[in-house]
């Protein structure tokens, strides 16, 4: 599946901004050795705190959101506006008997447990309706209205002969199957109702697994001391594809010479990066900056653990 990493803005986080510091750059005097060792001490630290309950090994722990795309959908920058808002609206009925029971399938096994109705799926997939857009068509691909249509521009309104639509996704049909869902135990096969939607080229998945039946992701216990100058943390998880992982660093607007890290462990892998701050001043900002790094093993039902808090990531919200 073609995947597409957006670069995101936010408010610094984990004290990882770019504002000019005394302390010396991730690779220091000695250059990027200085970063790694800092790694791998605190990494042994992540490792060896990392205790989960039995819940971990036995029960249904997802490392990913409950919205799957089984496919790609092909997006266009509305639709993909439109699934990650939540816009939808129902052209057939969505059925809201209960369903009893189903099947998760893991690599070490199988487990039986309660699902919701297609109603209450789609009753938590559905986030409302969009804004209205003045004088768009009413359905994608069709001319505007006659006459010029009007649209707010930086200095005021202005006219415009070219205009997309502004809809919700349109839901024609709804059927249980499974998706692959990464979970504690590995990649299981999950139930999931699969809406079939009109404008993309794969169905939108939404999880069945009553939540009853969903084990939370346990706490973890970070080190004590704070992250090493010129160390970044892990955000999360984009992909896993065998022995390649790729993660989002939070690095600094201005940071240089990002570097990925990892430790690998035969039960768990810690991932964070290593960067050059810059000597000036800079926007304290936060971004994420996808990074690869390639593992000795495939990674399997070893979680992949944050070196700044050991928390284990989950997979981005596509």
């Amino acid at each position: 599946m073609r995947r597409e990493v957006f670069l995101l803005v936010l408010p610094l986080l984990f004290g990882v901004g770019c504002a000019a510091t005394g302390g010396e750059p991730a690779g220091g005097p000695a250059g990027p050795g200085r970063g790694a060792e800092a790694f791998d001490t605190r990494a042994t630290e992540v490792a060896e705190a990392w205790r989960p309950g039995t819940d971990w090994r036995t029960g249904y722990v997802p490392l990913q959101g409950p919205t799957v795309l089984p496919g790609d959908p092909r997006f266009t920058s509305e639709t993909e506006a439109a699934f990650r808002a939540g816009w939808y609206r129902a052209q057939v009925p969505i059925p809201s008997a209960g369903v009893g029971d189903g099947e998760i399938r893991f690599p070490d096994g199988r487990s039986t447990v309660p699902l919701v109705s297609a109603a209450e799926a789609y009753r938590q997939l559905d986030q409302g309706d969009p804004l209205p857009c003045p004088g768009r068509p009413k359905r994608p691909g069709l001319p505007s209205p006659s006459g010029p249509t009007v649209e707010p521009g930086p200095d005021g309104w202005s006219t415009s002969t070219t205009q997309t639509a502004c809809l919700p996704l349109t839901v024609t049909g709804v059927t249980l199957g499974a998706v692959p869902v990464r979970t504690s135990r590995g990649e299981a096969q999950v139930p999931a109702w699969l809406f079939a939607v009109d404008e993309l080229a794969t169905p939108v998945a939404r999880l069945a697994v009553a939540p009853t039946a969903v084990t939370p992701v346990p706490e973890a216990t970070a080190p004590a001391l704070p992250l090493a100058e010129g160390l970044v943390a892990a955000q999360d998880l984009v992909a896993v594809d065998g022995v390649r992982l790729t993660v989002r660093l939070g690095v600094g607007a201005c940071d240089t010479g990002i570097t990925p890290l990892v430790r690998e462990r035969p039960d768990v892998v810690v991932v964070g990066g290593a960067v050059t701050r810059p000597s000036g001043v800079c926007p304290d900002m936060l971004k994420f900056e996808p990074v690869t790094v390639t593992l000795t093993v495939p990674l399997g039902a070893r979680p992949v653990l944050d070196v700044a808090t050991g928390a284990p990531l989950s997979i981005a919200a596509r």
